[in-house]
């Protein structure tokens, strides 16, 4: 039955071979090495986590990683300020500012302050439009995962039916740019979305992507159908506190053809998309010949 599961841990392990390859290649022809500068504001214990797994991984593949840490109280006109330091900075390529960010300071325009071309992250209202228009662009680190994930398996998804439960500018709607680009027929399911079981079983392929523990049921998902589950929810159960998708593993799991586990599915290749994204701008920002996905998989 294992072969049911989709391993995200080996794929993402996969990418970061080839990253650190082609990064090592990057090096020799250039004479420099991509920088990724991380900002974090606060100490949430999340971003926390997340920001030292995206540091230690950058590490690993061999680029150089830039830390900014600033207090929760920190202005937004000292934000923006930092990010532009990293604008106008020869030795960062890519930069990421982990989200959520205080209350008091507009994400959406710091978000916009980072250079297209250094948004790794691929919020830039630049790299969305190009994403929605087919072109070349960097794509939001989570769906791009998916989408490699989906790749690998070589599923012919023309005239497919894809399913997104969820519909978040960080991975709803570009999954679906994606899943457009890839030939499917796309529906978006959400909050307010009527007969949402009917809509999930009309799926040849799942992306859930709500937020809510264990929302999709068995029961919602038709025979062979690929699940893609993003969600990663911490509940307690018989007293422990335990990681769960968005996505009843164990009653989907029997219909399923493909299914990703949570940990262990969608949750490693964002890093490892986020060290892609570095890669591929890098390229083109030392004017080397760029480099796309056919290159990382051949």
């Amino acid at each position: 039955m294992t072969e049911k599961i989709i391993d995200g841990k080996k794929v993402s392990a996969e990418i970061r071979e080839k990253i650190k390859k082609f990064g090592d290649l990057l090096k020799e022809e250039s004479g420099r090495t991509p920088g990724l500068a991380v900002v974090l504001v606060g100490e949430n214990p999340a971003s926390q986590v997340y920001v030292r797994n995206k540091i230690e991984k950058t590490k690993e593949v061999g680029f150089k990683s830039i830390e900014h840490k600033l207090d929760e109280n920190v202005t937004e006109e000292k934000l923006l300020s930092v990010v532009n330091e990293l604008n106008n900075d020869e030795n960062v390529q890519g930069i990421l500012v982990q989200l959520p960010l205080p209350k008091h300071i507009n994400a959406d325009l710091v978000l916009d302050t980072i250079k297209p071309v250094k948004d790794v992250d691929g919020f830039h209202a630049e790299n969305v439009g190009k994403l929605w228009s087919g072109l070349n662009a960097l794509v939001p680190c989570t769906p791009l995962g998916c989408s490699i994930l989906l790749k690998k398996l070589n599923p012919d998804l023309s005239g497919k039916n894809a399913v997104i439960i969820g519909r978040s500018n960080i991975v709803g709607k570009p999954m679906a740019a994606l899943l457009l680009g890839m030939n499917a027929t796309v529906t978006i399911a959400h909050s307010r979305t009527k007969n949402i079981e009917q809509i999930v079983k009309s799926a040849d392929v799942l992306v859930a992507a709500v937020g809510i523990p264990e929302m999709v049921k068995g029961n919602w998902v038709k025979k062979g159908a690929i699940i893609i589950d993003v969600g990663i929810n911490r509940i307690e159960r018989d007293g422990k506190k335990i990681l769960v998708g968005d996505v009843d593993y164990n009653e989907c799991f029997e219909n399923s053809s493909k299914i990703t586990p949570v940990p262990g599915g969608v949750g490693p290749m964002t890093i490892a998309c986020l060290l892609l994204n570095t890669l591929f701008t890098s390229y083109e920002q030392f004017g080397i010949s760029p480099i796309n996905l056919s290159d990382i998989f051949e």
